[in-house]
């Protein structure tokens, strides 16, 4: 029996480059023309030979003798992905390129950002051969992560493992780190330009999406982005309240971020309690009252958002009964599609446990009104479907809170052409054009959602960021960068002389380690400090506040 990969798989394909016998795929090459939600071991090719599973960020490998009843369903998941498909031919891989820039002297990149893209644009630009490059990491927050720390569920901690990966990065020689920095505040655009041949927007998507109907603006009804980071204690909304006093809660959308929401609110705490979670947002989940979530889908089930790992996932959730309006005809699908088909067939033909909580996946509902007059009292939906013959159909569907999560989208920055339709900066490659000439705007480059919008996973960034790297490696070898204005040297003072609360490196270890030890002193991974001073007070060393 092969080893498999599992749920966390966080598809940045670390492990293919350590196969000795090429038995993961998709590769980075294959991945060009083949979309994927995880990656997969061939059962006929793999040796067991272990070297996947150490190189894995998420611990998400296991071997034959380490398959649970959670994770057995993955074995079949693994095998059928190379069902319907030729045998694959071997393909090397080169590593990161090689390039002669020895005469351009060093390059110095600003990255604006420190989640999974920016680290991944980092990691690509010191691991290019025959590249001198010293790298600026600025970030707003006064603690790196992005994503990992304030989007990754918190009972998904094996996900959250990768940030070990990133931490790495963040300590190499030629990366300096300055935290709780914000672009627009405390430095300017230009001026990184002076200090840098170019600057590299990582910072993701800072906004959400609106469903643009009645009644939106309803206390009661809230964005999903705006939960999530509630409860991983984001600084900037570790205040919002939340209420969760009726039995019923609409989550509209049916992708991950929509499941992990359903999941938070219908798990018992007790599920929580050894998580990275808040302490406020545990106590307030302890009494919410909600006992069942819809999940709307606006089309069939066919073309649900969700991953079918994450699908899995939610039928082993104690005391939560899972359940689905349609399931789907498989007939014609590949072998993947036909174990997502017979999930959701299972779901569908379940019949709920009096006592237990509920998550309904309700498909072919597209909501029209909130409904309520002073706060959200339920959602009015249309049927949709072919079931229809063109007649409309209105239900009202009865709920305390509305969750929207139809996407998420970036926000404008200062000096730097945005798209606002697509919500992103506009680029060809990951190189920044200006929109009314395209031509390219020099030095300015973006990677991660906001240089694609936000699809894909975590380990989908380091393909996106390895691409924004290459072209501005080409630019600069090339000599279309131009040249570093002021003295490099110069940079790290004028931040220092504009900003005291400037929290380094060695800052966010002082704060990581304060939050373990709370950790430690709970049974839990880490209790996060969320107060922003608190934060760096800690990360400063001063006398640490009582908010911590």
């Amino acid at each position: 029996m092969a080893h498999v990969v599992t749920q966390p798989c966080c598809n940045d394909a670390s492990c293919v480059a350590v196969c000795p016998v090429d038995c993961i795929h998709p590769t980075p090459q294959e991945r060009v023309n083949i979309r994927t939600e995880m990656l997969f071991i061939d059962p006929g090719a793999c040796i067991d030979c272990g070297a996947c599973v150490d190189e894995c960020p998420v611990d998400a490998i296991v071997p034959p003798e380490d398959i649970t009843p959670a994770t057995e369903p993955f074995v079949e998941l693994n095998a059928a992905y190379f069902r319907d498909r030729p045998p694959v031919v071997s393909s090397s891989n080169e590593g990161a390129p090689g390039i002669g820039t020895t005469a351009l002297g060093s390059l110095r990149v600003a990255i604006v950002g420190s989640g999974p893209s920016a680290c991944y644009t980092a990691d690509a630009l010191c691991g290019t051969k025959g590249l001198d490059v010293e790298v600026t990491i600025l970030e707003k927050l006064p603690t790196p992560g992005g994503l990992v720390r304030y989007g990754v569920a918190p009972d998904h901690a094996a996900t959250k493992g990768i940030s070990t990966l990133f931490a790495r990065t963040l300590g190499r020689k030629s990366c300096t780190v300055h935290l709780n920095t914000e672009v627009g505040v405390h430095v300017t655009h230009d001026e990184l330009l002076r200090h840098h041949h170019a600057v590299i927007y990582a910072s993701g998507a800072e906004g959400d999406r609106r469903l643009g109907i009645p009644g939106e603006d309803l206390p009661g009804t809230v964005a999903a982005r705006d939960f999530v980071l509630w409860y991983n204690g984001h600084p900037d909304h570790a205040d919002r309240t939340f209420d969760l006093s009726d039995e019923c809660a609409v989550v509209v959308g049916n992708g991950n971020v929509a499941l992990d929401v359903a999941r938070i609110l219908t798990s018992d705490v007790s599920r929580l309690t050894g998580t990275d979670i808040t302490e406020n947002a545990l106590e307030v989940l302890a009494s919410c009252r909600i006992r069942k979530v819809v999940v709307l889908g606006r089309r069939g089930p066919e073309h649900a958002a969700f991953s079918t790992a994450e699908l899995l996932g939610l039928g082993h959730l104690p005391g939560v009964d899972v359940t689905a309006s349609h399931s789907f005809d498989p007939a014609a699908a590949d072998a993947l599609t036909r174990i997502r088909a017979s999930i959701l067939d299972r779901y569908h033909n379940t019949e709920p446990v009096p006592g237990n909580r509920r998550i309904h996946l309700q498909f072919f509902r597209s909501p029209i009104e909130v409904i309520g007059a002073s706060a959200t009292d339920g959602l009015r939906v249309e049927v949709t479907g072919t079931a229809l013959d063109g007649e409309s159909e209105i239900e009202d569907m009865t709920a305390g809170l509305v969750v929207r999560s139809v996407g998420f989208r970036g926000r404008p920055l200062p000096g730097v052409p945005f798209d606002e339709r697509r919500g992103v900066l506009p680029n060809r490659n990951g190189a920044v054009h200006d929109p009314a000439t395209g031509t390219p705007v020099r030095g300015v480059y973006t990677a991660g959602w906001l240089k694609r919008g936000p699809s894909g996973v975590i380990g989908s960034n380091r393909s996106c960021s390895e691409q924004t790297v290459a072209e501005l490696v080409s630019d600069f070898a090339a000599g279309r960068l131009g040249v570093v204005e002021e003295d490099p040297r110069e940079f790290g003072r004028l931040l220092a002389q504009r900003h005291a609360d400037r929290v380094d490196l060695a800052g966010w270890k002082r704060l990581d380690a304060h939050e373990r030890k709370l950790g430690r002193t709970a049974g839990r991974p880490r209790v996060k400090v969320v107060d922003r001073l608190g934060m760096v007070d800690v990360a400063l060393g001063r006398q640490v506040s009582k908010s911590t």
